[in-house]
């Protein structure tokens, strides 16, 4: 590993990366062995499942149930294509900066910047779309709603976190199970009303090209509805960010990403037939809990099974929620201790936790959730997301052209196409977000071009030696040389 005197400043590929004492990562710790490969399961779970009680169902307005599972099937291709690559990169290079540390690796700091924050703002703007879910689903239940909610919902679980990583994590697995639960009860109670009409209860456009029964908006809907079909996946993949706190990452990393990928898949077929296919797709399209919505619609009345699945739905939203936080808290961490983000960010209470990283995200997500425009925040987060998969998926390529020798604990089954596929499908869901509305994606560009400012003017003169991302990448520019 490379090691310089202290102060040391190096000028190498346009940054400068300045050397630390020891003093510096003491205070940058996370808690080793928090969590084995059940528990990754469980997060990668977490990260996702709100997607199954609400966001999805915003896709069958913009393409009706047809294009909503055309591009649900695509989005699932696109995951588990990148799941299997990303089980690669992280078995490779296990670090809490996930995806900016494979990126870094294969691109230099440029790439592992702007993956990074590409990142960041999925991991950012997805609690605050939540936090409108979470409102609307207490709406519901309790008649309480609006920004008292969202604030406390952040004060609580940001809170939680600052508690310590192994305590916050096996909460969550928890309450993601208690949620799996709910979806099951849903699943089965809707499963004996499903009629083939009803999925097709959306009237065809008269003027969109293509448009049928099964496509009422066109070919075009196919497109449109492609970040709603993201919803049933998006986030799965930040289980890498785990890597530092995981008990042996090179193994468990890869179980954990693949099995989620796996849970996320049999839960998205079945919501995607049994909700539209019971209550209809029409009565779905617009509204903030549709699983409690499509209950009422199908028994005429609220029953036991739409109060349990609405009690016990909060569970699951909030396990998004809460996982999505610790996310992205590690995302900042590990570009924090790097010096692309203060470094102020980066340092850990006495139990390990990232506390700077995990609540200065939390007050720009609580104000964006005051917009109570969940729909809009999911197609930023989309954005962010859809940007970095295809960085990484680019990286993976890149690192198996140039680098065949490197370690691999774990192959990709069908190596670059594999990755290949998954990021052609993320390069398509990238430009979906333009259609749907294409002021909001221009705005999260604006945000992006902010934090490449940033980097390009400041923080690139101002990066640390001697983190784990860094250091990954020492060893590939020393290994280069010597060919």
């Amino acid at each position: 590993m490379a090691s310089h005197e202290p102060n040391t400043v190096v000028h190498t590929q346009g940054v400068d990366i300045e050397s630390v004492d020891q003093d510096y990562f003491a205070s940058r710790q996370l808690k080793k062995g928090a969590a084995g490969w059940v528990l990754l399961i469980g997060l990668g779970v977490a990260y996702v499942i709100s997607g199954d009680y609400a966001g999805w169902n915003f896709g069958l307005g913009q393409g009706g149930w047809g294009g909503m599972l055309l591009a649900t099937l695509l989005m699932a291709c696109m995951y588990l294509c990148m799941c299997f690559s990303l089980a690669e990169l992280s078995s490779m290079i296990p670090t809490a900066g996930g995806g900016y540390g494979f990126t870094r690796t294969a691109f230099g700091p440029w790439g592992g910047f702007l993956t990074g924050t590409a990142i960041l703002m999925e991991y950012a703007i997805a609690p605050a779309a939540i936090a409108c879910f979470i409102g609307s689903y207490c709406e519901s239940l309790f008649g309480l709603g609006g920004w008292e909610v969202y604030l406390a919902f952040y004060v609580i679980f940001i809170g939680i976190h600052v508690l310590g990583a192994g305590e916050a994590l096996k909460i969550m697995f928890v309450i993601t199970a208690i949620a799996a639960c709910a979806l099951a009860v849903f699943i089965f109670a809707m499963a004996p009303h499903v009629e083939l009409k009803n999925l097709f209860d959306i009237p065809a456009s008269t003027t969109a090209v293509g448009a049928s029964d099964f496509l009422p908006h066109g070919y075009f809907g196919i497109w449109a509805a492609i970040p709603y079909g993201m919803w049933f996946f998006l986030a799965v993949e930040g289980v890498p960010l785990a890597a530092e706190e995981t008990k042996n990452p090179k193994r468990d990393l890869p179980r954990g990403l693949i099995g989620a990928v796996l849970v996320l898949l049999t839960f998205a077929s079945l919501i995607l037939l049994v909700g539209p296919g019971a209550a209809g797709a029409q009565a779905l399209v617009s509204t903030g809990n549709p699983l409690v919505e499509g209950l009422v619609k199908v028994y005429g009345q609220s029953t036991w099974m739409s109060q349990f699945v609405n009690i016990v739905g909060l569970a699951g939203l909030v396990a998004s929620f809460f996982s999505i936080i610790y996310a992205y808290s590690r995302q900042i961490f590990a570009l924090s201790r790097a010096g692309y983000l203060p470094r102020s960010l980066s340092i850990t209470n006495k139990n390990k936790a990232p506390v700077a990283a995990l609540i200065v995200p939390g007050v720009f997500g609580f104000a964006l959730s005051l917009t109570g425009q969940g729909d809009l925040l999911i197609l930023i987060a989309v954005f962010g997301a859809t940007l970095s998969y295809v960085l990484m998926m680019a990286a993976h390529i890149t690192l198996r052209v140039r680098r065949p020798d490197m370690p691999r604990p774990y192959r990709t089954p069908g190596g670059i196409v594999t990755s290949s596929i998954a990021l052609v499908l993320a390069a398509i869901a990238l430009l979906a977000g333009f259609l749907v509305d294409p002021r909001v994606v221009f705005g999260a560009i604006v945000i992006y071009a902010l934090f490449i400012a940033y980097f390009a003017f400041y923080s690139r003169h101002h990066l640390v030696s001697g983190t784990p991302e860094e250091e990954f990448a020492a060893v590939k520019a020393a290994e280069e040389a010597l060919h």
